[in-house]
């Protein structure tokens, strides 16, 4: 007998990897790729929630979609290195990012197209956080690049609050060639940056339809990107700190340009 052979036979069955790039975690995240409509394989609910109302609307809207629902004990949870799911994970599908072109073929709002451009934001905190203040604030399209950023994985889904089911987000090899893609298409592009050549976040002109570039906090937009910029804009600062959290710079430049377009 092959011994080799009976050692293989009686090994145990190998667990099956768990792509965290597939996991949605927290009630509100899941909530909201069930509203979505998102094709979820399965979700996850401890033992403690099965009669927990706040969690009524994810059994009903999984049952009726047809998910398996599975109730977990403690210890399942455990093996993920989120601390803030609540006891509600699910495993959807990986992430239907768009093309850019399919990004610029979108219709444009009441106002003009706004797409907003992340360059090479690492921290998946921030990348959440800008795709929900772009979703809460009627953009056409977040657009982020394949490299040296933070794609949608778990936490940018959870930091995004559930934003990543409803706005369409494209990936691009290169953020300056797809710069001057759009601008080919008649879209301006503005870079947020703390520089003398900046003007006023106040004093540009937003009227038009526009790609907003949000750059990483502490670099910036790198330099390839700045010339691609028509025009740069900056948010003063009054206090002793040297700039603002990405997701918080986006979040008012986004509503500046509401105010703008005369948007309520």
């Amino acid at each position: 007998m092959d011994r080799r052979r009976l050692r293989s036979d009686r090994s145990p069955p190998r667990k099956e990897a768990i792509d965290l790039d597939d996991v949605i975690y927290g009630v509100h995240a899941v909530e909201e790729a069930l509203n979505a409509k998102e094709v979820l394989r399965r979700v996850h609910i401890g033992d403690e929630r099965k009669r927990d109302p706040a969690l009524r609307k994810v059994l009903d809207q999984a049952k009726e979609a047809g998910v398996t629902l599975r109730f977990e004990s403690r210890t399942f949870f455990s093996q993920f290195p989120y601390r803030a799911h609540q006891s509600v994970i699910a495993f959807g599908s990986p992430f239907d990012y768009i093309t850019l072109e399919e990004a610029l073929a979108l219709p444009a709002g009441p106002a003009g197209k706004l797409l907003v451009v992340l360059d090479h934001i690492t921290d998946p905190h921030n990348a959440g956080a800008i795709i929900r203040s772009a979703e809460c604030a009627g953009a056409t399209a977040v657009v982020m690049p394949e490299r040296r950023a933070a794609g949608v994985n778990a936490t940018v889904r959870k930091a995004a609050a559930g934003a990543t089911a409803h706005i369409p987000i494209a990936r691009v090899s290169n953020v300056a060639g797809a710069l001057r893609a759009m601008k080919k298409a008649g879209v301006w592009v503005a870079g947020a940056a703390f520089s003398d050549e900046a003007q006023a976040y106040t004093a540009a002109d937003f009227r038009r339809d526009l790609a907003l570039v949000i750059g990483a906090e502490g670099h910036g937009i790198s330099q390839v990107v700045h010339k691609e910029c028509d025009f740069l804009v900056r948010i003063p600062l009054y206090g002793q700190i040297g700039s603002l959290n990405a997701s918080v710079a986006a979040g008012v430049l986004l509503y500046e340009v509401r105010r703008q377009r005369g948007l309520p």
